[in-house]
């Protein structure tokens, strides 16, 4: 199943290739959380519908509130999916990078084994890997002292 997840998010972001837009352009907001180099690899797509793999066994799993659920923004590896009243709100941002470097760290399998085990036996506002982003970005909102994130996320993981 897992791979099966995987190749639609690697179709998903090769059919977006032409409209990512890197996260470079956040090297100043961002600049004492996340390197340059992670933002320089790390990209956003502007969507109407953010996308989601809808496989009858992820249903069956128990995560139809979690597909059915209206998102901000979702991350799939190193690329987020926002909708357009989303764009400029440097919150969500923030959160969706937390997830790219929580799947950087994690890899995808095990990434993905663990995010969705989470929602399933803690549901997703409860889910670990949620909750720490959701910190982060709050910690980044209330002007926190700057943490490195990819470093926090690999030793927090």
């Amino acid at each position: 199943m897992l791979k099966k997840i995987e190749q639609w998010i690697d179709k998903t972001n090769t059919y977006y290739t032409s409209q990512r837009v890197c996260c470079s352009q956040f090297k100043n907001e961002f600049s004492d959380f996340y390197p340059l180099d992670f933002l320089s690899n790390s990209f956003y797509v502007v969507v109407d519908k953010i996308p989601k793999p809808d496989f009858d066994e992820l249903r069956s799993m128990g995560v139809s509130d979690f597909i059915d659920m209206d998102a901000a923004g979702i991350t799939y590896k190193n690329t987020y999916y926002v909708l357009p009243h989303m764009q400029d709100n440097l919150r969500v941002h923030f959160h969706e990078l937390v997830h790219v470097a929580q799947w950087g760290e994690l890899g995808s399998i095990a990434f993905m084994q663990r995010y969705l085990s989470e929602i399933q036996q803690l549901g997703y506002h409860n889910a670990p890997l949620e909750l720490m982003a959701y910190e982060l970005d709050a910690h980044f909102t209330h002007a926190g002292e700057g943490i490195n994130i990819p470093r926090h996320v690999a030793n927090t993981l």
